[in-house]
């Protein structure tokens, strides 16, 4: 892809973080937008956001990314008001339990995948057959570093962000041959909002310190290079070099010591060191 300008780009999870930086970013190059997410008034902030600058060509609505019908009618309606899609960020997602599997919900595992991954397979498959009618066109999807590697309490987010990944590898192999560009984004310490329970904090403290600007403005020329796996962010380049060269047992050992201080130990103690 040579430029952005004047193609239509989809971004879910627009209400904030990376998914509004996404939007500020492609609306300074004179792009259609099409928006959406969950959180309304966090969806209309944006939105107003970008039709108070130069960028008055924004379609937005809110609704689950994890209901399939809602994605594939919000698919119908921006062909409608843009024409064909060029662009699909499937950024939306949501944080875990933050509990360790023996104390996970069943619920956590269920809406965790329904949201990070089930929304990506929705987004994508459902703007695939308009990115095919394009000369040329590109899908985004976001993963983690969390996506490379599996770290304590995070099992229902990891799992998740691995299922993203394997999705994406495969289907970069079934549109080798095509015009789609796909790209895999593995984001590390990224400062957002999606860390929002109480118990995350301290890991959001130490861990989430990139500026949302930064990565998505690495994607972007990412997607012009078209670069398949993008890992950016704060322990990102560590994360992707530890996986590759790191044993299991020496990644288990390095990944303890970095997260135990910031994950609530109460089920560890209770269940694993009997105290």
């Amino acid at each position: 892809m040579n430029t952005f300008t004047g193609k239509t780009v989809v971004i879910t999870g627009a209400a904030s973080g990376m998914g509004r930086a996404y939007a500020q970013l492609f609306a300074k190059e004179d792009c259609k937008l099409a928006l959406c997410d969950f959180d309304a008034k966090g969806l209309s902030e944006t939105v107003s956001l970008l039709t108070s600058g130069s960028c008055n060509e924004v379609y937005s609505e809110a609704f689950d990314i994890s209901d399939r019908d809602a994605v594939y009618l919000f698919a119908e309606n921006v062909k409608a008001e843009f024409g064909n899609a060029h662009v699909v960020i499937n950024n939306a997602g949501i944080e875990g339990n933050n509990s360790p599997v023996w104390a996970m919900p069943d619920e956590s595992y269920e809406r965790v995948m329904a949201v990070n991954f089930n929304g990506v397979v929705y987004g994508t498959r459902a703007f695939l057959p308009q990115l095919l009618e394009q000369d040329e066109a590109a899908i985004v999807n976001v993963s983690s570093i969390f996506g490379l590697i599996g770290t304590p309490n995070n099992s229902d987010y990891c799992a998740s962000k691995f299922a993203v990944r394997g999705f994406t590898e495969a289907l970069m192999v079934e549109l080798s041959q095509s015009h789609v560009q796909v790209h895999l984004v593995h984001p590390g310490g990224i400062d957002t909002n999606i860390t929002r329970a109480k118990e995350s904090q301290d890991f959001r403290k130490k861990f989430l310190t990139t500026a949302p600007e930064d990565i998505c403005s690495y994607v972007m020329k990412g997607i012009i290079k078209n670069k398949p796996r993008m890992v950016y962010g704060n322990n990102g380049f560590r994360t992707w070099l530890g996986s590759r060269l790191l044993s299991t047992k020496n990644m288990q050992k390095l990944l303890w010591k970095e997260m135990s201080p910031v994950i609530n130990m109460v089920d560890y103690t209770k269940r694993i060191l009997g105290k």
